[in-house]
């Protein structure tokens, strides 16, 4: 099947089907975007594990077979987008899937979903967070927040970092591969900022007012965003811009709903803003 006119990003993350994060949010917000979204599912959970319960069953053996059968139809993607992953064995099937579809037309968005204040996941294996770093050399672009980025570049982290030090953990990070990095969600008081790097351009500074308390799936939306504008050409420091006041205005939204945190934010309300 050769490349067709419109446009498609491989989403590879897991699928929850209440708490508005990973593929959920995704495939609304890149379709939004005129995009086509092709999901891969990692793991497939009834909710988030946010809540105290929810049903969860593993989707490593599958997703080779499930690659299999794209592979037979010669699709083409023109992104690869990479979320949460629960085992050693999936970052293998994601290298396994750049071998299959990558080319020099593909732009790769790897979101290394895996913690958060300087703490990992509760699903996160110390194992499974330093073999992350192996997905740097297939990224065009990488997204993690500030313990991400510390556990990927395998420094120390400290909450108060300042530009200077962000600014050589970033060019640490590009050295093993992506060209552009963004350091989410860096709490600077009653300001969220976003450290934009570039290779060979100075860095860019993106901040919004800190809006309510920290929600499930905002940086699902974030880099499905960040990713469908790379496909579509757009600017990075921009779409950052873009990503940023998009999530306040929905916080906003979200609040105004009165929705518990756990429930994720309400971009549905302006998600045609897109």
């Amino acid at each position: 099947m050769p490349r067709d006119k419109q446009k498609k990003i491989a989403v590879i993350n897991d699928f929850s089907g209440f708490g508005r994060c990973s593929i959920a949010v995704a495939l609304p917000i890149i379709s939004a975007l005129k995009i086509q979204c092709c999901p891969l599912p990692t793991a497939i959970f009834s909710n988030h594990t946010g809540f105290d319960s929810f049903f969860f069953t593993d989707y490593t053996r599958h997703m080779n077979a499930y690659m299999d059968e794209w592979k037979k139809l010669d699709l083409r993607f023109d992104g690869i987008l990479t979320g949460f992953l629960s085992s050693v064995e999936q970052i293998d099937h994601i290298k396994r899937f750049f071998d299959l579809f990558y080319d020099e037309k593909t732009i790769a968005v790897v979101d290394p979903v895996m913690g958060d204040s300087g703490k990992l996941y509760a699903t996160y294996t110390i194992e499974l967070a330093k073999s992350l770093s192996s997905l740097l050399p297939l990224a065009d672009v990488i997204t993690p927040n500030l313990t991400e980025a510390c556990v990927l570049a395998d420094v120390d982290y400290r909450p108060d970092v300042g530009d200077d030090e962000l600014l050589k953990l970033c060019e640490k990070l590009s050295a093993y591969g992506p060209k552009k990095i963004v350091v989410t969600g860096l709490e600077r008081g009653d300001v969220l900022s976003n450290y934009v790097f570039e290779r060979d351009s100075p860095p860019v500074i993106v901040n919004e007012p800190r809006i309510g308390v920290c929600r499930s799936g905002t940086g699902d939306v974030f880099s499905a965003i960040i990713a469908a504008d790379a496909v579509n050409g757009k600017d990075f420091a921009e779409s950052v811009r873009r990503a940023s006041s998009f999530i306040a205005k929905a916080m906003r939204r979200t609040m105004e709903k009165d929705v518990a945190p756990q429930s994720g934010v309400c971009f549905e309300e302006i998600l045609l803003e897109l």
